[in-house]
């Protein structure tokens, strides 16, 4: 038991500096050609599957904290104050202070609790004998894909051949629903369900932190950017679904394949393999 904690400790400690690092350094960002995807949530996300929920909720706010010094002491963007209370406070008042702790530290904690919940929900359902589950999991993954690439596509086009971003949506579903029911059938349910922890949190931490910039902050948003009010709702759709997809996909990759290796040397946090 003593043991267990002391590795426990050496690992959280581990993931810390991992976070620390990644936030700043470029390291925690892959150049994707067209965008550079963020990283820094991968060892949240490892860290609540490995260590549980509560030591994930402890890398989130690490997560945060990285995020709210970064956007206090460099403020590299106009729209720096929502990641900051201390910006937010000088730009609209004391309500900025809650408004941006908020969107600075809660999805980032929720990025260390969510992912944990759902591998041991998709991996229990994976695990069932029921073929309709199998194929319901499959399925919405595959829609997740098809959402995911026509949307990418659609965006990096700018719209201009809905058949071309279809297509390949569709292509990209089938194939892999394919890999997936065949890496079900020789006992690969931890893989499918790792990639869609690391799914979930990638998509916790945009769809949080979005949603909170647009209810929390839609004018003052807009005045940073220099737009519209109406336009901040096309804005944050447009980050959803390019920046957020990239993230998601990179994020199960990542979470799949490190997330299985890991499991050789310690299982996931209270899961029996």
């Amino acid at each position: 038991m003593k043991n267990e904690k002391t590795y426990e400790l050496v690992l959280t400690a581990l993931f810390t500096a991992i976070i620390v690092i990644m936030a700043f350094t470029p390291l925690g960002y892959i150049p994707l050609v067209v965008i550079n995807a963020t990283i820094i949530h991968i060892p949240v996300i490892l860290g609540a599957l490995f260590l549980g929920p509560k030591k994930g909720a402890f890398l989130g706010f690490v997560f945060g904290l990285t995020s709210f010094i970064n956007n206090t002491f460099k403020a590299a963007t106009a729209s720096a104050f929502v990641f900051s209370p201390v910006l937010a406070a000088d730009i609209i008042g004391i309500s900025g202070v809650f408004k941006s702790t908020y969107i600075c530290f809660v999805p980032r904690i929720l990025v260390g609790i969510i992912p944990y919940f759902v591998y041991v929900l998709i991996r229990s359902l994976l695990k069932k004998e029921q073929k309709a589950w199998r194929i319901a999991i499959h399925g919405a993954a595959a829609v997740i894909l098809f959402i995911s690439v026509r949307a990418f596509i659609h965006n990096l086009t700018g719209g201009r051949n809905a058949l071309i971003s279809i297509g390949a949506g569709l292509l990209c579903g089938i194939v892999l629903f394919v890999i997936l029911t065949v890496s079900s059938a020789k006992k690969g349910s931890a893989a499918i369900a790792l990639a869609y922890a690391g799914l979930t949190g990638a998509f916790t931490n945009t769809l949080f932190v979005m949603s909170g910039i647009f209810i929390l902050y839609k004018d003052a948003y807009a005045q940073a950017l220099g737009i519209a009010g109406d336009a901040v709702i096309d804005v944050i759709m447009g980050v959803v679904s390019f920046n957020g997809i990239v993230e998601a996909v990179v994020a199960a990759i990542l979470i799949s394949g490190v997330g299985l290796a890991l499991t050789r040397i310690k299982p996931i946090k209270g899961v029996k393999n």
